[in-house]
């Protein structure tokens, strides 16, 4: 596959926030450590100040990889965290069914394309690709579906707990249902045996996860986490005692984001006086605090403040920190220099510097994670045909077709002479009529608004009239765009890897791999 880029600000399709920060504005300095460039991740590296156990790391992913018999590099990798000149290049995400969004794999690429270009940058050092399994979510209606060729195939299922220690005995019909779309093609029945293996011969979805997303990426290194440990979060232990008693991260959380919404950007996640929840075996409730006890909600268990104490202590497993205290969790374990995320993870991370000031936890690089669009060969066709750049492609259909029709019609569509003409006329009548009444002007001005409202009218059903003479070429604009921006969104915002890999097989993710720049700062579009 060909690639071309496009400026992100092209696509009409990124926040403010977003494009503010690859374009370095000055206004948002404040909210991240390090600007996302290879002299930025060389400071990053330089000042990177790691207090965590290298050996707990290693022997905890050891553990978690026993029973897979991973790639020797997955291995060699997972050996290299115990060494003081290693550092992770890490990506988050939930344990979506069947991988999800074509937007997981793009994190998961650009994680590991960091992680070789720093490589080549500081070769005295080793740079391991990690993969953050968020395996103690536990909204399950975000990740319990997934969408194929226009259709959503669902894995019904009840649960409160976390998501990653929930049951695979009830994902069979999803199982089914997705290979019936994967079809008979090597490609298909492939990557089908895959999520089969994945799913039906693994108790639990961190570990159907970990089974599939290893395969897809093994040979690149990747190395995935299951933060969902004791042993991890003992580690993390006292600034979990200390943030649930003293509520700093709600407080530094607060003022950031009140800092960033004055700036006129939107926030996106809010801290509460405690970020986090009690985890046991279905049950992943939030911690409230009242009556002078701390409460777990909707249940009958609380405890007092030196009980509380004593519970982290014994049991940290039974933390599990929210979205806006993860990060630091992460940030804590793993000797990060760079965290890749979307657009919106960039925005929350932001809201959170103050919080890893506070606590004096280094704050990583914030990447933008690379973002795609495949066009297929057809639609390709389609769109050169049509007369169309690729970036016009990214325009609303109406403004593609309004655009087509201007470029192919011998009629003049435009009255835009004709209004000057008579705004002309309308404007001497009103001189005249102040002469005569200087209150006719307002009349006379009531009238011109009039025939100009009339003349705009007249030009739509110009167009419209046109537009029918064309009907052929404006269906094709019409069905490209709803193939290549499903829902009317980015494609990958919405389709799963299914079609890209039964289409292209491996030559997919390598493509993906050979033609994602990581610090390019461009809009990636993969053609055949």
């Amino acid at each position: 596959m060909q690639a071309k880029y496009i400026s992100y600000q092209e696509t009409g399709s990124f926040s403010k926030l977003v494009l503010d920060y690859i374009n370095d504005d000055e206004k948002l300095k404040s909210f991240y450590s390090y600007r996302p460039d290879m002299a930025g991740l060389a400071s990053a590296i330089e000042h990177r100040n790691f207090t965590g156990d290298r050996t707990i790391l290693a022997g905890v992913l050891q553990d978690q990889y026993q029973h897979l018999q991973p790639n020797k590099s997955v291995s060699k990798n997972i050996e290299l965290l115990t060494l003081d000149n290693t550092f992770t290049v890490t990506t988050g995400h939930q344990l979506n069914l069947f991988t999800g969004p074509l937007y997981f794999i793009y994190k998961i690429v650009t994680t590991i394309n960091l992680a070789i270009e720093l490589k080549m940058a500081h070769p005295e050092k080793n740079f391991v690709p990690v993969y953050w399994m968020a395996t103690e979510d536990h909204d399950f209606d975000e990740i319990n579906h997934v969408s194929v060729d226009e259709k959503n195939i669902s894995w019904i299922q009840q649960t409160n707990g976390a998501t990653g220690r929930l049951s695979t005995k009830t994902v069979a019909a999803a199982v089914t249902a997705y290979k019936g779309y994967l079809g008979i093609s090597k490609n298909g029945k492939r990557i089908a045996k895959l999520v089969e293996q994945a799913y039906l011969q693994h108790d639990n979805l961190a570990d159907a996860t970990r089974f599939l997303v290893n395969n897809l990426f093994e040979k690149y290194g990747l190395v995935i986490v299951n933060a969902d440990d004791a042993r991890l979060k003992k580690q993390f232990s006292g600034i979990v005692t200390e943030d649930i008693i003293q509520h700093n991260s709600a407080n530094n959380i607060e003022s950031s984001s009140k800092n960033l919404e004055d700036l006129g950007y939107k926030t996106q996640v809010n801290g509460r006086d405690i970020n986090f929840f009690y985890l046991l075996d279905n049950l992943r409730e939030r911690l409230i605090f009242e009556n002078d006890r701390y409460v777990v909600n909707h249940t009958d268990i609380s405890f007092t403040e030196a009980e509380l104490k004593a519970e982290i202590e014994c049991h940290p497993e039974r933390f599990s920190p929210n979205v806006v205290m993860r990060p630091m969790y992460q940030e804590v374990v793993l000797p990060n220099i760079a965290y890749i995320g979307g657009g919106a993870e960039v925005a929350y991370w932001m809201q959170l510097k103050a919080n890893f000031d506070y606590y004096k936890v280094d704050f990583p690089v914030l990447l933008l994670r690379n973002s795609a669009l495949v066009i297929d060969k057809r639609s390709a066709e389609n769109l050169y045909r049509l007369g169309f750049s690729l970036e016009d492609i990214f325009l609303p259909a109406e403004e593609l077709k309004n655009i087509w029709v201007k470029r192919n019609t011998s009629a003049e569509l435009s009255l835009a002479d004709e209004t000057r003409a008579i705004n002309s006329i309308f404007d001497q009548i009103k001189l005249n009529a102040y002469k005569i009444d200087k209150t006719l002007s307002v009349s006379a001005d009531t009238a011109k608004q009039r025939a100009s409202r009339l003349l705009a009218n007249l030009e739509k059903k110009l167009f419209r009239a046109e537009k029918r003479k064309h009907e052929t070429a404006l269906q094709q604009i019409e069905n490209v765009k709803k193939r290549l921006f499903p829902n009317g969104t980015l494609q990958e915002r919405i389709l799963n890897i299914a079609p890209m890999y039964v289409n292209y097989g491996e030559d997919f993710l390598s493509s993906c791999i050979e033609n994602f720049e990581p610090l390019g700062g461009d809009f990636t579009v993969l053609l055949p």
